[in-house]
């Protein structure tokens, strides 16, 4: 029981650190933030082949619709553990545009 709690000696063990906590431990530099979200886009587009650059849009990715941009931007937060307000959200215009964000909102 990794994350329950742990009877024979009555205390909670404590849960791996996220990938978020292990981000945060030091300054992100372009590259973690990069291979970070090309991991993200790969989860919620379910293609392991997937491939962002900085110039990448939603034009450009199979599936990129609303309800998606809804479930890339959640993960993204959970991913870097920030907050992306609706605003900067809605001034994104390419994965560029997204990293530059994060890169701002974790220095």
């Amino acid at each position: 029981m990794p994350y329950g709690i742990d009877r024979a000696h009555g205390q909670r063990p404590l849960p791996p650190p996220s990938n978020a906590a292990i981000l945060s431990m030091s300054p992100l530099s372009d590259e973690a933030i990069r291979t970070t979200l090309t991991n993200v886009f790969r989860d919620v587009f379910d293609d392991e082949t997937l491939t962002v650059t900085s110039a990448t849009t939603a034009a450009d990715v199979d599936g990129w619709d609303s309800l998606t941009h809804v479930r890339l931007m959640l993960s993204v937060e959970r991913a870097f553990g920030v907050r992306l307000t609706a605003s900067e959200i809605g001034k994104l215009k390419s994965v560029g545009d997204l990293a530059a964000l994060i890169a701002r909102k974790t220095s």
